[in-house]
Parts: C-alpha cells; sequence; structure tokens
C-alpha cells in the first residue's frame, strides 16, 4: 500500500551520541521509522535506550547526530506547532488556572475569537468543563494531565508525542487515562507516538508496537496489534502479543548476562 509522505512523519537513519567528559556515547543507533496519518505507535524498551531521546529529536527539542526526521516531508530542526509534546509531569504553571495554562500553548497568529473558540473546544474535548478556573493544586494528577494534554493539541498538531504520559498516575486513574487517550484519537484521528514502559499500555492503544533494545537503542521488532478497539487486555490475542514482547525482553537480558558472564 502506498503512503501518501504528505501526511506522515518519517525517521530515516537516525543516529545519536552524546559526549560525556570527552568520550562518546551511542545512545540512538540507525532508527527508521513511519508513520501514516492518524497511526497510534508504542514504543517500549528498557530505560535509557533512548526512546525520550528520540521523541524530543523528534518534536525538534533535540538534533540528530545524523540521519533526519521528516513531518509533511519538510525537515524537523527546531519546535512548530505541528507537533505537541505531553510529558511524564504535567508541567503546569502553578499559578495559572485552567484555561491560562491551556492558552500559554497556543499559537499567537490567531485571532482573540479563534483562540477562544479553541480554548473552549479542547477544554470541552478533555473533559474539563467546569474546571476553566481551577488552579493546578486543585485538581488530581489525571485533570492536571488532561490540562497538559489539551495544551498540546490546542494548535490541532499534525503529531501528538506521549512520553511516558501516566507513568506517575495510580494503577486505576492510568487505566482512565489510556480511555481517555483513545476518545480523543477516535474524535480527533491525530497521528500518536507513545513511549511507555508498560506493556499491556502499548498494546491497548497502539496499531502496533515498537520493542528497542537496550542502549544504544535500536529497533529489534515491530509488531503489528491487529485487535479491534476498545481491545479486551484478557483476550487470547493480547496475551500473545504481550509474550512476544517479553520474550524480546528476556532474549535480551540473557544475552546480557551471558556477555558479563563470560567477561
Amino acid at each position: 500500500m502506498s503512503i501518501d509522505t504528505e501526511k506522515t512523519l518519517r525517521v530515516e537513519s537516525l543516529n545519536k551520541t552524546f559526549f560525556i567528559d570527552g568520550k562518546p556515547l551511542e545512545v540512538l543507533k540507525d532508527i527508521n521509522l513511519e508513520l501514516k496519518e492518524g497511526e497510534v505507535v508504542s514504543i517500549v524498551g528498557a530505560s535509557g535506550c533512548g526512546k525520550s531521546t528520540l521523541l524530543k529529536i523528534i518534536v525538534g527539542l533535540g538534533s540528530a547526530t545524523e540521519g533526519r526526521v521528516l513531518l509533511k516531508n519538510k525537515k524537523v530542526e527546531k519546535p512548530s506547532i505541528e507537533c505537541g509534546m505531553v510529558f511524564q509531569e504535567p508541567r503546569l504553571y502553578p499559578w495559572l488556572t485552567v484555561e491560562k495554562n491551556i492558552l500559554m500553548g497556543i499559537s499567537r497568529k490567531i485571532s482573540g475569537d479563534e483562540k477562544k473558540k479553541a480554548l473552549r473546544d479542547h477544554i470541552n474535548l478533555v473533559g474539563l468543563a467546569g474546571f476553566e478556573k481551577a488552579l493546578p493544586n486543585q485538581l488530581s494528577g489525571g485533570m492536571q494531565q488532561r490540562v497538559s494534554i489539551a495544551r498540546a493539541l490546542v494548535n490541532r498538531p499534525s503529531v501528538l508525542l506521549l512520553d511516558e504520559p501516566f507513568g506517575s498516575l495510580d494503577a486505576l486513574t492510568r487505566i482512565d487515562m489510556q480511555k481517555e487517550i483513545l476518545r480523543i484519537w477516535e474524535t480527533e484521528r491525530i497521528t500518536i507516538i507513545l513511549v511507555t514502559h508498560d506493556i499491556d499500555e502499548a498494546i491497548y492503544l497502539g496499531d502496533r508496537v515498537v520493542v528497542m533494545s537496550r542502549r544504544p537503542g535500536v529497533i529489534k521488532r515491530t509488531l503489528p496489534v491487529d485487535l479491534p478497539r476498545p481491545r479486551d487486555r484478557n483476550s487470547e490475542y493480547f496475551a500473545n502479543i504481550r509474550r512476544e514482547i517479553f520474550r524480546e525482553f528476556f532474549a535480551e537480558q540473557q544475552r546480557t548476562e551471558n556477555m558479563e558472564y563470560y567477561l
């Protein structure tokens, strides 16, 4: 099936090396990834494998040592309203209300009336109507993250990047927020990249799950999730994908332990 490159995010032959005390540290190696418009891709991997670094390069908050990121066939070189990002912590301004925190992310190129409409639409989208004047410390953790999501979406970006967005939430709130992301995706049909340590979350949300190796991070395997939504976490197919991903992690762990033994 042909892919319209004007509506696709592409990561091409991307490498990233940091220099620590003058010594090179290879973090990402030969990353190639392509997303269709409206697709949800989950990325899983061990801590330190470069998942968050990859997101920062995609959004323009960091640069690659080699390779490039193309969005709508244009090279990404700096942050833009085409990409919205949600971090693990909500990163809200504690002295600003819900509506003012969301407005901090909005483009200044639109009129006042357009801003009001965008604000109202996105407060409704994330289910925070009635909390417009609330301060962050008056909200639950899940509600704070909804504000962060609204701020990331208010410019109607082409791609939404989620970097462990529910990692600090309790288990039940986390499940609720996963359902919320799906509801928003069904409304907006936005392209989403999710970085997570939670394998069930990756399967539940993603059309594909990308498994990365330990540092240097390389894409070891990509597993399609051919399940209708909403997904049953207890289904046999869901469990089979979970086993495949765990098998990748345990195989790598075993190889690492064997190498350490012989060293």
